[in-house]
């Protein structure tokens, strides 16, 4: 099986040990990764500030790039819900009347996964055989959740780690306060949203929190830090990757 990785911005510029957990990752499962370096941003930022029309010049690239690489890649696989989001769900409203993009929007988006939904839905991949000992809680991305509907598969492969002691808890589907460019608009809210979350987080006693999104772990983890925690804050990709 051939995937092209979807690597979006914030891990590429921020979290590249992200990026290269889930090529790893997939590489192990037998999974050959292909990445094109041509790819940019989905165009969320633009889209979520209203610059539609921006949006749309970058949107269109990200077609044009997914569109070539499906050609020979069976899939298309990014460690986050947000960025799959934009492709799978707000292109059809970014493109709305234009129904050759639109067209180009549905033959790749029903390629386009999130990465443990593809390792579970896809892959059939439940149990990795894998080994860690952590407290581990686990924290729903908005996108993630509510607009792809995930949330069984994560915890699922984390449940099946032998040696992880998982902890759900309290609101766990509620928002982390980053939302993009609301963290930079709203900063008093979104700290206070985010406080919030950590004190679910702290409730639970986990030394580990994970999430499938980068953007919230940038969030909470810099919470946290700011308080002097030990809570570790993961990627899904990374803590699968470590694991023995």
């Amino acid at each position: 099986m051939k995937v092209s990785l979807f690597v979006t911005c914030i891990v590429d510029q921020m979290y590249p040990q992200v990026g290269l957990a889930t090529v790893d990752l997939l590489s192990k499962l037998g999974a050959e990764v292909r990445f094109n370096s041509d790819q940019t941003c989905c165009g969320q930022p633009a889209f979520n500030t209203g610059f539609r029309e921006e949006a749309r010049e970058v949107a269109a690239h990200m077609l044009d790039v997914f569109e070539t690489e499906l050609k020979s890649a069976d899939y298309v696989v990014a460690p986050s819900g947000s960025c799959t989001t934009m492709v799978k769900k707000f292109y059809v409203e970014l493109f709305e009347g234009d129904a050759n993009n639109l067209a180009r929007v549905e033959a790749i988006g029903g390629k386009v996964y999130e990465l443990s939904q593809f390792l579970v839905d896809v892959l059939g991949v439940q149990d990795l055989g894998l080994a860690s000992a952590a407290k581990v809680t686990y924290h729903d991305s908005c996108h993630l959740l509510r607009e792809l509907g995930v949330s069984g598969q994560p915890r699922e492969l984390i449940k099946n780690i032998a040696g992880v002691e998982f902890v759900e808890m309290d609101r766990a589907d509620a928002c982390c306060g980053f939302g993009g460019t609301f963290s930079v608009k709203f900063p008093e809210i979104s700290t206070a949203i985010a406080e919030e979350k950590i004190a679910s987080i702290e409730r639970t006693g986990a030394d580990t929190l994970v999430a499938c999104d980068s953007s919230c772990l940038m969030q909470i983890s810099g919470l946290l830090s700011r308080r002097g925690s030990d809570i570790r804050c993961v990627h899904i990709a990374e803590l699968l990757n470590d694991a023995r």
